[in-house]
């Protein structure tokens, strides 16, 4: 793949980045991945909580508050100040009207770069809290995004598409990224690729260089599953590119974090429900702006 940067780094600088995810009190993903693995890799995390959650929804019990209310005044607020943003970075939404409040950032922060996870489902099945109805505001932002992320689920809910189960074929993978292509997104990276070898696959494109340049990054899949792992990956690819890093380099960085941090994880009490630990692996990120 052509090397593409998204970001140059100047060292001395810190890049403010708008987090617009949910916030969990218990279980570690959303804003609680996305503020210290950014922070650790050099930057600035601005919240904008989404939706208030006791615990994320893989809990068989958990309270949701959403914000949409607060959120208007809240981005005043910024206006008045001056707040400056090199990014927005969103993620879960709480609700349809939520995707109004990310077009507003990208509205007042033109040059601000687009990162989108959207977040949506996994395995063939959306999260408890989305509905049909979210599922196609998401959409929207697919549109102009500079670096777009979804899982195999994520993708084919973006594109209409029935879900293909995660053992695909590098020909399907175009297909699907072609189509994501075909709505706007300028970047993608296409994650959870699994043909049961003991390996987890994703694939990185750029929309101008074509398919034909597309990268593939190929990780050890380890034999369990944790919650968060999607955010943390999103979050370590954007500090990547944030760093200054090419794409498909941030990609194979944040696919690393996350595979470190899984065995973190596995060591903690808990961790199928509680989530990934990646406190202990953040030393990575911090090493790329050192």
């Amino acid at each position: 793949m052509t090397e593409i940067t998204l970001y140059n780094r100047n060292r001395e600088y810190i890049p403010r980045i708008a987090a617009v995810h949910d916030m969990c009190g218990y279980g570690k993903c959303s804003l609680t991945a996305a503020i210290p693995i950014l922070s650790a890799a050099g930057c600035d995390v601005c919240p904008v909580p989404t939706a208030l959650f006791s615990a994320h929804t893989r809990y068989k019990v958990f309270t949701m508050e959403d914000t949409t209310d607060m959120l208007g005044a809240y981005l005043d607020a910024w206006g008045k100040e001056g707040v400056e943003l090199d990014g927005v970075y969103s993620g879960f939404l709480g609700s349809p009207d939520q995707v109004a409040i990310i077009e507003r950032l990208y509205r007042e922060y033109p040059q601000a770069l687009r990162f989108v996870d959207p977040v949506m489902g996994d395995a063939g099945e959306m999260y408890p809290t989305y509905t049909a109805e979210l599922c196609e505001a998401m959409g929207a932002l697919v549109d102009g995004a500079d670096l777009l992320m979804p899982n195999l689920t994520e993708a084919s809910i973006l594109t209409g598409a029935d879900y293909p189960g995660q053992d695909i074929t590098d020909a399907q993978v175009r297909a699907i990224i072609s189509r994501l292509f075909d709505l706007g997104a300028k970047n993608v990276v296409l994650k959870g690729i699994d043909h049961d070898d003991g390996r987890i696959r994703n694939f990185v494109a750029n929309r101008e260089a074509g398919l034909d340049s597309m990268t593939e990054c190929v990780h050890e899949k380890l034999p369990f599953m944790c919650h968060g792992t999607g955010d943390a990956f999103a979050s370590a690819m954007i500090g990547g590119v944030m760093a200054g890093l090419d794409l498909a380099a941030a990609a194979r960085l944040a696919g690393e974090f996350v595979h470190n941090a899984m065995e973190q994880t596995r060591l903690q009490p808990h961790y199928e429900e509680r989530g990934v630990s990646f406190e202990l692996s953040l030393g990575e990120l911090t090493n790329l702006v050192d």
